[in-house]
């Protein structure tokens, strides 16, 4: 490196390091735009609540939780970290983890102005798919937000609660579970709807739950939409002409979760333009999860992946829950999977999703 190259090195170099705390405050301002993160939805967002509640759908026992620095599970149905875990840490309302509303031990009123999680796994929009599997409606989960609401009342005022609420961020993770537990494997919903029936039955209780959110005061609600179905493990397995040796994805599931999703979206579309309409400052986002599970499934050796039809947890194949338990063989590097049991995805496959879902993260916090 030349003499000139030498000095033209050491001045970017000053400028950086003189600018470097502007870029930090920016970072750090932007991230208070956020008040709290509340949400809602089942397996892929509960970070723990089922373990509060009498339901056979936990996942508070090894090997859940293993690649925690402790390797003590919490009752998040994976290896490790949520995507909404990512997400509360990088906007800055929480070190590490978003905790579950039902722990006794949250009694910091910081810590549920900051962000919590009411989501139940094996929960779903259909009020039939809890009461199968005996976990917290959407409903109820709302009826703990009040509560919530009513707690941060009490400490720190009705007027600092409100705006509270209007400056968080709401997000809202299911469908799934209504999909795979209920309409596919039970008959009784079959026998009263046709798919496209169910699919828009699922989307009038969103929209009647994002409606009941935004009377609660959130000005700032996101949903996620399904993921690829028919690419799910547990589903290969059922629905698969032989699952040992076919382990591809199966289409016909997961063009239903195509086809929810922009209907989904339209919905979502809707909503927004009669709330500009009426001149609210509410905004609802629409998150995809269905490409980035795609693509990681698709283009496996681009984000490192070896298996992705099969969960890192037992055969990979069937379990889930109590299925994948302490007897269980387990896989040696999740991180080589895009599944940890048969359903749910592995912390690395969450973290992609969080990184992919990252401009629509943005766009909330700056969009005011």
């Amino acid at each position: 490196m030349g003499t000139s190259d030498t000095h033209l090195f050491h001045s970017l170099m000053l400028i950086f390091i003189l600018f470097l705390p502007c870029f930090m405050v920016k970072v750090e301002a932007l991230n208070k735009r956020l008040s709290g993160f509340y949400v809602f939805g089942d397996s892929t967002v509960d970070p723990g609540n089922n373990n509060y509640i009498k339901t056979a759908f936990k996942s508070n026992f090894p090997p859940y939780g293993r690649d925690f620095s402790n390797q003590v599970p919490t009752g998040r149905f994976t290896n490790g970290k949520l995507a909404t875990d990512y997400i509360a840490s990088y906007v800055g309302l929480k070190k590490e983890l978003l905790p579950p509303y039902l722990d006794p031990n949250i009694s910091n009123i910081e810590e549920l102005m900051t962000g919590v999680s009411f989501a139940s796994a094996g929960s779903g929009f259909d009020p039939l798919t809890p009461t199968i599997t005996n976990v917290i409606t959407i409903e109820k989960q709302l009826e703990y937000f009040r509560e919530c609401k009513k707690r941060m009342e009490e400490a720190v005022g009705k007027e600092r609660m409100e705006n509270h609420v209007k400056e968080g961020a709401f997000f809202i993770s299911a469908g799934t579970n209504d999909f795979v537990l209920n309409y596919f494997a039970l008959p009784v919903r079959r026998k009263t709807y046709s798919l496209p029936a169910y699919q828009h039955y699922l989307i009038q209780h969103v929209k009647e739950f994002i409606q009941d959110l935004l009377a609660e005061g959130a000005r700032k609600i996101a949903i996620s939409g399904l993921p690829p179905m028919g690419c799910l493990p547990f589903m290969i397995t059922l629905n698969s002409p032989n699952s040992f040796f076919q382990r591809d994805c199966i289409d016909k599931y997961s063009s239903i979760s195509r086809d929810y999703n922009l209907l989904l979206q339209r919905e979502l579309h809707t909503m927004q333009m009669q709330l500009n309409m009426s001149s609210s400052d509410a905004k609802i986002y629409y998150i995809d999860i269905y490409g980035p599970i795609a693509d990681m499934i698709h283009a496996r050796k681009r984000f490192g992946f070896d298996e992705v039809d099969s969960g890192c947890c037992g055969s990979g194949y069937i379990e889930a829950s109590i299925l994948c338990n302490k007897i269980s063989n387990v896989c040696c590097d999740p991180s080589k999977y895009v599944f940890w049991d048969s359903i749910h995805p592995t912390e690395k496959a969450y973290h992609n999703i969080f990184l992919a879902s990252l401009p629509t993260i943005d766009f909330i916090i700056n969009n005011n």
